[in-house]
């Protein structure tokens, strides 16, 4: 296995769905890296906006990244069928890439809309807004009520807290039934 650079295979994977005009957003852990404080994460977490049309193209491409890499397209047909997650094991690194597939609700159509560019290594790879990956960190805090969830929140509020949109924020927070959560992390 090479040396593990994050970096490369999130431009490598961003480079594919470009190339094949997938609509995609970086959430998880590296959006954290980009809003928040730095914290190690072990996977590349992704929303897609993924049609049955470009699953064959989808696999056929991660694949050609390395032989030894691992997709399975009965998983990658399931998660697309129910809104799922399936995922890539990179092949020289070792690393995850986890698939969240759209689920064309009304907040995945708002955050695909306003994902933000940020350039990695040279390439423009788009991330979720602070303001939504705190809308999908309160739904994980909510919904595991793990404490990793909590602090991304919190580290993101302190680090953009100035610049995030506190309405946008609120009236998303209220809809999706967060509003207690979000009161609570901007209470830390």
């Amino acid at each position: 296995m090479e040396s593990i650079d994050p970096r490369k295979l999130l431009v490598e994977i961003a480079g594919i769905l470009d190339k094949n005009k997938i609509p995609y957003l970086i959430t998880g852990g590296m959006a954290v890296f980009v809003w928040g404080r730095p914290r190690f994460t072990a996977d590349i977490d992704l929303v897609v906006e993924l049609s049955i049309d470009k699953l064959d193209v989808l696999e056929k491409a991660l694949k050609s990244l390395d032989e030894a890499g691992y997709v399975d397209i009965g998983v990658m047909r399931e998660a697309l069928a129910q809104s799922g997650e399936f995922n890539f094991i990179d092949g020289k690194t070792g690393m995850k890439v986890d698939f969240w597939i759209s689920t064309g609700d009304v907040f995945d159509r708002s955050r695909l809309k306003r994902r933000v560019a940020q350039k990695i290594i040279g390439y423009d790879v788009y991330f979720s807004t602070p303001e939504d990956l705190i809308l999908s960190k309160l739904r994980w805090w909510r919904d595991t009520g793990s404490s990793r969830h909590k602090e991304d929140i919190i580290s993101i509020i302190s680090i953009s807290g100035e610049g995030l949109d506190r309405e946008y924020l609120n009236i998303w927070a209220e809809k999706l039934g967060y509003k207690d959560l979000l009161d609570e992390a901007f209470k830390k």
